[in-house]
């Protein structure tokens, strides 16, 4: 079989076009693709993690079918919340959050969530954002207040709101000087004119930086157009993040990008769904905006976590229990004790096949069909059923396609418990228990049971005979 035969191209929910479409490298090479990043004001909880490992599930996919990738992702150092709470915590801002990066890394790396190819930070890019308000105020697209503040004008940008779908929302978009967007934050979502340049403010300490406008600093959204400018150029093939950035942030970018640099900007938008908690919303006023420390002291793997974190479809809200923690465990365990018992079973010496998934074909092809992370881990316990049956050769093969599976989800088993040896005379006694009970003599049975647990082993019966486990 052919070595591209590996490929199957896959196909992804698009939001802007609302349908699923083939993803295609537009140079034909590369598939390169911009996902936003932290703020890095304190440690990232769960549901920030779930979008940021169901990126990395889709760059695995991508490059476990030979497909080669950029991936983008940036730092947000410089907001509205990064300069209040470096002020709180009185350090500057960037130790501040030089400190939350770090934890943020270790977090990815507990996660196996594979480092971006480029990691640009707001602060370092400064010079470019005041480049791109300046064509933009050149072009006509943006104006300066009288502040020295310069916002984006949405009235010279027609297609502002597709993406969000703002007309269909009927939201009447007012441009007076009261209705002007000038925060940062996450939770301000205006449809005025947005700010691209903040003048300096008293609030913000020492944090500012020279511009034609006067001293301040660039507004949220610009960081990300900048940067995607800088990397992926005007035009590239995929933009993600969580579905709570369709608007405003998403939008504006589309607007100062395409106003800036021409291009079509991205060709594809991929969104993941928010995450809850008990089937409620994340909050810290609950006590339920955990992080991945917060699970860890309570006895829970990181691998546990992204197993539950990718157990849902993304473009549906996936509710988070201390119960599905308990069914990742569980998952994970049977899984890793059935892949030992296929490397037992596979010959030690056989040509690997680099195109076949064998057993685990459904599941590679889930994974390919809007990245369908559930259906995926189905097929994968679908699969192990059918590669119990196999041997030697067989097995190989079976054992390297789940691995490459595995790969493209980004998880490791665990090591599976070592069967404990069992002395020749237990071994005796359950042999002739199951004799006896296969001749239902039931009380000879139960006898024989009872000296097992004195010699302090359990046997449990099963349809293939009976188990024997140390007490």
């Amino acid at each position: 079989m052919p070595a591209r035969a590996l490929a199957i191209r896959m196909r992804l929910y698009d939001t802007l076009q609302r349908k699923t479409l083939e993803l295609l490298a537009l140079d034909g090479q590369t598939f390169r693709f911009y996902c936003c990043g932290p703020t890095v004001y304190g440690p990232a909880h769960i549901g920030n993690f779930r979008t940021f490992v169901l990126q990395d599930v889709f760059r695995r996919t991508l490059e476990t079918s030979g497909q080669r990738t950029m991936h983008v992702r940036n730092l947000t150092d410089v907001d509205d919340k990064t300069i209040r709470e470096s002020q709180r915590a009185g350090k500057t801002l960037g130790d501040f959050t030089n400190f939350w990066t770090t934890k943020f890394h270790q977090d990815c790396k507990a996660l196996n969530c594979l480092p971006p190819h480029v990691e640009p930070s707001a602060v370092e890019h400064i010079p470019h954002q005041i480049t791109m308000i300046k064509e933009l105020v050149e072009k006509g697209h943006a104006y300066s207040s009288e502040d020295g503040s310069v916002y984006f004008n949405i009235a010279s940008f027609p297609d502002y709101g597709k993406l969000s779908r703002l007309d269909e929302r009927e939201i009447e978009l007012g441009r007076t000087q009261s209705q002007r967007a000038n925060a940062d934050e996450y939770e301000k979502q205006s449809v005025s004119d947005f700010v691209l340049w903040k003048s300096r403010r008293s609030e913000d300490g020492e944090n500012f930086w020279a511009s034609p406008w006067g001293d301040g600093r660039p507004g949220w959204h610009l960081e990300c157009s900048a940067m995607i400018r800088e990397y992926l150029g005007d035009s590239f093939d995929l933009h993600s993040g969580g579905v709570d950035l369709v608007f405003p942030h998403h939008e504006n970018e589309i607007a100062q990008s395409r106003c800036a640099c021409g291009g079509h900007f991205a060709h594809s938008w991929f969104h993941i769904a928010h995450l809850m908690v008990d089937g409620g919303k994340m909050s810290k006023s609950l006590g339920n905006l955990y992080t991945l420390e917060d699970l860890a002291t309570n006895g829970w793997t990181a691998m546990e976590v992204r197993y539950v974190l990718i157990s849902g479809h993304y473009r549906k809200p996936l509710n988070f229990t201390f119960d599905s923690l308990h069914a990742a465990r569980e998952a994970l365990t049977k899984l890793a004790k059935a892949a030992a018992a296929l490397a037992e079973r596979a010959a030690t010496s056989t040509t690997m096949s680099e195109v076949s998934f064998g057993p685990f074909q459904a599941a590679w092809a889930a994974l390919n069909d809007d990245l369908n992370t559930a259906g995926a881990l189905g097929g994968i316990f679908t699969g192990m059923r059918e590669a119990a049956k196999l041997e030697g050769a067989a097995a190989a093969q079976a054992l390297a396609a789940l691995n490459r599976i595995l790969r493209a989800l980004g998880l490791t088993l665990p090591e599976p418990e070592k069967a404990a040896e069992i002395p020749a005379d237990v071994r005796a006694l359950a042999e002739q228990r199951l004799a006896v009970r296969q001749a239902k003599d039931w009380a000879q049975s139960d006898v024989l049971r009872d000296q097992l647990a004195a010699l302090g082993w359990t046997v449990k019966d099963n349809k293939d005979g009976y188990e024997l486990l140390p007490k």
